[in-house]
């Protein structure tokens, strides 16, 4: 749990929408990926690589410091794709912050002794059963790798964190019975779900998709309802998945899914949402920008700026303070939210 003096920082941050302390650090250390899924396009800017180094990170250990950071989270990308990624999580150790790795699980085995090492829980991406995941991640044996991967991390240590995460969509969502089942097969701790987004720039969208593009990845009207009943049966199936923890959202978060589709299609309201990631936490990406989340303009670069001066700039200070997540168009789409109490663990 957080000290009283930081739950203190975090009401200061709400009241006065300037940064006193930052839970939550995203860093996308590398900006290639080695998957190539259909509902994101990360990987089609494998040519233009980019990455932070270690003296991209220097500058900014004091600011860290400052604003408290306890978690920091290596997304991408795929992080373990960075050559020299073990000197950026020795920094971060020297914080006293705690390191989350996002990844495919495809690099996981020849990484596994390093990982165990320098992090404190990986969250892979799960798809589906084997078939279905080894078809949107566009990878052969993907599953299999995935499978590799967590066994060896489990071989050097058993009791290391492993989760998983999943993006519902046009391709996999009639597979989530079976789904639930292959994260039990991989000896995963949870697994949590969300749906895809189909329309803001995030993860190398320089503009929103086309409709043909969208209609790859969201659901028809018919598909809307047909994973409603999809969800309901798992719903009632797996309730014990969902009283353990091991699914990590309630019933009724997930039927959010469905309704999100829907909303897409114009029928019925997104569903609503309580994130307050923008005063939590910041997102650096591996040219350096830095974002108040991963859908949001940037508010500078890291190469330009310590993070403190550019998240408390009167630019950003003036962002958080106009921002209503409940009205506002990105938010009301965003399919990725962050909600940290006062008194939150992360």
């Amino acid at each position: 749990m957080p000290t009283p003096a930081e739950a203190l920082k975090r009401l200061w941050t709400r009241a006065t929408h300037r940064i006193h302390t930052l839970p939550v650090v995203v860093l996308m250390p590398h900006s290639r990926c080695n998957c190539r899924c259909v509902m994101c396009d990360i990987w089609k800017a494998n040519r233009n690589r980019q990455e932070l180094s270690r003296e991209d990170l220097l500058p900014h250990l004091d600011a860290l410091r400052r604003l408290n950071v306890r978690r920091v989270v290596l997304s991408g990308g795929e992080a373990l794709m960075h050559p020299n990624l073990w000197a950026l999580c020795g920094l971060i150790r020297g914080l006293r912050a705690k390191i989350t790795l996002l990844s495919t699980g495809l690099l996981l085995k020849p990484h596994a002794p390093s990982v165990a090492r320098w992090t404190d829980e990986v969250i892979v991406s799960l798809d589906g059963s084997r078939e279905t995941h080894d078809a949107i991640r566009n990878v052969p044996d993907a599953y299999d790798r995935l499978a590799e991967g967590i066994a060896a991390l489990r071989a050097v240590a058993p009791d290391f964190p492993v989760t998983a995460r999943c993006v519902l969509q046009r391709r996999n969502f009639r597979d989530l019975p079976r789904l639930i089942e292959a994260a039990r097969d991989l000896r995963l701790g949870r697994i949590s779900f969300l749906a895809a987004d189909t329309f803001s720039p995030a993860f190398n969208r320089p503009d929103p998709w086309d409709p043909g593009r969208v209609a790859e990845v969201a659901l028809t009207a018919e598909e809307v309802e047909a994973f409603r009943e999809v969800l309901e049966e798992t719903i009632r199936r797996h309730a014990g998945d969902f009283s353990s923890g091991f699914i990590a959202e309630s019933p009724d978060r997930l039927r959010r899914l469905p309704r999100y589709y829907a909303a897409l299609l114009g029928r019925g309201d997104f569903p609503a949402n309580a994130c307050n990631a923008p005063w939590v936490s910041a997102v650096v990406e591996a040219d350096g920008t830095v974002r108040p989340c991963f859908f949001h303009p940037p508010l500078g670069s890291a190469h330009d700026r310590t993070l403190d001066a550019i998240l408390n700039a009167p630019d950003a200070v003036a962002f958080r303070r106009r921002l209503n997540v409940r009205t506002d168009p990105v938010c009301r789409r965003c399919v990725c939210t962050l909600r940290l109490g006062l008194r939150a663990e992360v």
